[in-house]
């Protein structure tokens, strides 16, 4: 894993920052460095409530059903209903997961905590295909790359911070999003 910074005490009290991007976007990484920046912070974790699924789980494929569809919009609830739960508490919630599409605004919708980050990671298609064939699992099974994104780049709505992070480290995607954090916050509408 990478080398941790020097803790940053940044008092973000009680808030919810959503970090999302395509698979191999570096999300898991980023989050998990992120929140050990933070004085008082969670990591949750999106995927874990797909893996808690166990029996009757179906996998989101190109050709979406009801089922698949349905157990995502659970995910995504679940997720944000534990992060306003240790916001309200005292805590960051700094939930990872893939928000794309039309599901962006609906899950920032989702989270009643204010404030609200949303930060995107959007390396290239080239990067991510790079990190993929360097991670010891397969994300993208029948997806491809490129069709995800499309998905981030054409049908993703530009809220939060949008960090081009193809040549950057860990550690400098976590620093670019200190260092932009008002440009992440979302307002209520």
């Amino acid at each position: 894993m990478y080398e941790r910074k020097v803790r940053v005490d940044i008092e973000l009290g009680s808030a919810v920052v959503l970090i999302t991007g395509v698979m191999a976007a570096g999300k898991s990484t980023v989050a998990d460095l992120l929140a050990g920046q933070l004085h008082r912070s969670a990591h949750v974790r999106g995927d874990v409530f797909r893996r808690m699924m166990v029996s009757g789980r179906e996998e989101l494929l190109p050709e979406e059903t009801v089922e698949a569809r349905a157990q995502l919009e659970l995910r995504y609830r679940l997720s944000a209903l534990v992060a306003d739960e240790y916001a309200r508490h005292g805590w960051t919630a700094v939930v990872q997961d893939i928000v794309l599409g039309k599901d962006l605004p609906q899950y920032v919708a989702r989270v009643r905590t204010r404030p609200l980050y949303v930060i995107v990671l959007a390396p290239s298609a080239a990067a991510v295909q790079t990190r993929e064939m360097m991670l010891p699992k397969t994300g993208y099974g029948l997806w491809t790359v490129d069709a995800l994104d499309r998905a981030l780049r054409k049908e993703t709505p530009r809220i939060g911070l949008w960090l081009d992070t193809s040549e950057q480290t860990p550690d400098q995607t976590v620093s670019a999003i200190l260092d932009n954090l008002s440009a992440a916050r979302v307002e209520t509408s």
